[in-house]
């Protein structure tokens, strides 16, 4: 049986007059929360100390915990990256695409400003029953990430960069497991620089899978 404040958390209230915040300067703090605590462990009280409202005004505003949570996932996706630009969009070869990804994902994930790893690629892997909508809705935002890294690989192979027996997707889930390692050592005190020696490692592995690469080993 649920409890009241899981109740509470699940059910969306309704909405009362305009919030007299900044939305996005709440939201950051409810996201910093989240990703420093986890879902299940942010309670309603750690939000609304973190965000300066009552909890009547988050409800007035965002509707019910899990909404919150899924605005936050959504500002941190908006975040501002260290080093500008798409890489998986770029005019860029597979390595490049990949090598400034995880350049990235490094500097992000160690950055002072806010807490460490990743909000995403980490996060829900165990919840409470009721939380599992969120759980499910954070997997397939990994998902998604997978089809980015799948759909680049196989541009890759598409333009001649990459070796054409490479099996796109099981590629993808290697860089995939590099970043959800990246996140795990980074919430474990690991530096920027270490993380991008560990990096390094990903993309000697995936030099190895390119036509140069291939042809280097001829």
């Amino acid at each position: 049986m649920k409890n009241k404040e899981e109740m509470e958390n699940s059910s969306p209230r309704k909405r009362g007059r305009p919030p007299a915040f900044d939305r996005e300067t709440v939201l950051a703090a409810a996201r910093d929360t989240f990703w420093k605590h986890g879902y299940d462990g942010s309670s309603i009280a750690d939000l609304t100390a973190a965000m300066g409202i009552t909890p009547q005004s988050l409800y007035a505003a965002f509707g019910s915990k899990a909404e919150l949570y899924r605005e936050t996932l959504d500002q941190y996706r908006r975040m501002p990256r260290p080093e500008p630009g798409n890489p998986f969009q770029d005019k860029v070869d597979t390595v490049s695409a990949f090598e400034h990804f995880l350049t990235n994902s490094a500097k992000i994930f160690t950055a002072p400003e806010h807490p460490k790893g990743c909000m995403i690629s980490t996060a829900v892997l165990n919840c409470a029953e009721e939380n599992e909508p969120i759980a499910h809705h954070v997997a397939s935002m990994r998902l998604q990430t997978l089809d980015i890294f799948t759909a680049r690989i196989e541009r890759g192979i598409a333009e001649g960069d990459m070796r054409p027996d490479v099996e796109a997707r099981s590629l993808a889930r290697f860089l995939g497991a590099i970043v959800q390692g990246m996140s795990v050592q980074a919430r474990d005190g690991a530096t920027t620089n270490e993380l991008l020696a560990l990096m390094s490692h990903a993309i000697d592995a995936l030099n190895r899978v390119t036509i140069k690469g291939n042809r280097n080993e001829q």
